[in-house]
């Protein structure tokens, strides 16, 4: 009797464990951290936009299908207003390129970056090996997709905002 309630305590702990959420960036897990300054220098975390549905964009402003992919992200950042919050990530190396590039674009979401390009610790959370890359994640920061573009984002947004 004793060996069998040991068991199955033994077994509802594998069980409870590997259940648990961890931090990492496949879909499901807890979006790690980033904590980078904003163009004005202030940090700015990726925890305080929980609450709403925060797409992470990691693009730069010499990359052509991240660019490419503004007219859209602005279409969805005015179509869902309260909902939805972009947190781009910039992997510019140069502050001109980068604020430049937000200003030409008339990009009014979150904008950080720590300058620092591939050396910042993002990127190795991140697992970051090319531009663009995003994440879309739940308003608890739990990674619902990752790396979808065009149609394929806006109808993934589409999808999981007007179901509210």
């Amino acid at each position: 009797m004793k060996k069998t309630v040991l068991i199955l305590a033994f077994l509802c702990c594998v069980i409870t464990n590997s259940k648990a959420q961890v931090v990492g960036v496949d879909v499901g897990n807890i979006a790690p951290e980033i904590d980078l300054p904003d163009t004005k220098g202030e940090k700015i975390a990726l925890s305080s936009l929980r609450g709403t549905l925060v797409l992470i964009d990691f693009w730069a402003s010499w990359c052509g299908p991240c660019i490419k992919e503004q007219p859209l992200l602005i279409k969805l950042n005015n179509a869902y207003p309260d909902k939805l919050s972009i947190y781009g990530v910039s992997m510019d190396t140069k502050k001109p390129l980068w604020t430049g590039a937000i200003a030409k674009g008339k990009l009014p979401w979150t904008n950080v970056s720590d300058l620092k390009y591939w050396q910042s610790p993002v990127v190795s959370d991140y697992m970051l090996q090319s531009v663009p890359l995003n994440f879309l994640i739940d308003k608890n920061g739990i990674i619902l997709a990752k790396n979808i573009h065009g149609q394929a984002l806006e109808a993934k947004i589409k999808e999981l905002l007007e179901v509210q």
